[in-house]
């Protein structure tokens, strides 16, 4: 394990002890599978991970004006796994669909006639998938593992590989990036790798609500007072799990002690979709302008309800509420 620029790089055995100890106060719900494209395997000369992470970042910052480096790991043709965005941030990788995500750049350009991924890049991808998964319980689906070829790169809407989207992951990444492919082809590896809980993982407590960050920057603290140890932070608008409440303090670990002040948490419901498609407009009401759309399954969380439209976002984004279910 070596660390330099803020980052850190890790061997895929390194990588997944590590990832289980991770205090993360957001909720995360989706893991996206990326490729670089640039850098490609020509730029990498196997020393040069720190270098290459930089450049990304530097990209990302300087030229898409993004606060930070889009990804939160970056996985090289060698295996070993550097360290990006923050956790407790959400990604900058897929327009319109980052909240409540973890992202994963593969280093390398993956479409057919390009880069022929290593077998140590192919088994770092595969077990780091699989130590998310189990980490932060996603369901090992094509519903909640996610290819940045399955969305509309103007509107973020799920097309599964229709109209305008980009080739990413790569037409050769894991025998192809159709959601056929990956439910053929890399799933079921994933899921080897995590045993029988891996579509369902065990279900939290009925009591488990949840709210989200409205201070721009929000303590977590190793006790339920303003005197215990501060052991992390987390930022606006991050959707927390609350497993518990005292004297104004939430608790948002099962299994840590780690609490938050209540002032600075407002309540959000957690919905699936029951329609085929659903539009997203600016505002609660028909008459607004269409800025997106989500589909049947897919989970949201509402911020706020006037009965008929539901806000599914601290920024004006509406869905119609009869078309969700609580």
């Amino acid at each position: 394990m070596e660390t330099k620029y803020g980052f850190t790089l890790l061997s895929i055995t390194e990588f997944e002890n590590w990832i289980k100890d991770q205090a993360v106060a957001r909720t995360v719900l989706f893991l996206q599978q990326h490729h670089t494209f640039s850098p490609g395997y020509a730029h990498f000369n196997g020393v040069n991970h720190f270098d290459l992470q930089k450049g990304m970042k530097n990209h990302h910052v300087n030229n898409n004006g993004w606060a930070d480096i889009g990804q939160h790991f970056s996985i090289f043709p060698d295996g070993k796994i550097c360290t990006g965005r923050t956790l407790e941030s959400s990604p900058a990788c897929i327009y319109g669909r980052n909240a409540n995500a973890i992202c994963i750049e593969n280093v390398g350009y993956f479409d057919i006639g390009k880069d022929n991924m290593t077998p140590a890049q192919k088994d770092s991808i595969v077990r780091a998938t699989a130590a998310i998964c189990k980490r932060f319980k996603i369901p090992v689906t094509t519903d909640y593992v996610v290819y940045h070829h399955w969305f509309d790169l103007s509107s973020g809407a799920r097309t599964n590989g229709s109209g305008n989207t980009k080739s990413c992951p790569g037409t050769a990444f894991f025998g192809g990036n159709k959601v056929a492919d990956c439910e053929a082809n890399f799933l079921p590896l994933v899921r080897a790798k995590i045993g029988a809980t891996a579509t369902t993982p065990k279900p939290l407590p009925a009591s488990v609500r949840y709210g989200y960050v409205s201070a721009t920057t929000l303590n977590i603290r190793k006790g339920s007072n303003s005197t215990a140890t501060v052991v992390g932070s987390t930022t606006l608008g991050s959707v927390l799990r609350i497993y518990d409440e005292q004297n104004g303090w939430l608790k948002i670990s099962s299994n840590n002690e780690e609490w938050v002040y209540a002032n600075f948490v407002k309540e959000v419901k957690r919905a699936v979709v029951n329609a085929d498609v659903l539009n997203v407009r600016s505002g609660a009401g028909a008459t607004f302008s269409k800025i997106g759309s989500v589909l049947k399954g897919q989970e949201v969380f509402v911020y706020e309800d006037n009965g008929e439209w539901s806000k599914i976002g601290i920024d004006e984004r509406w869905i119609n509420t009869k078309y969700i279910t609580f």
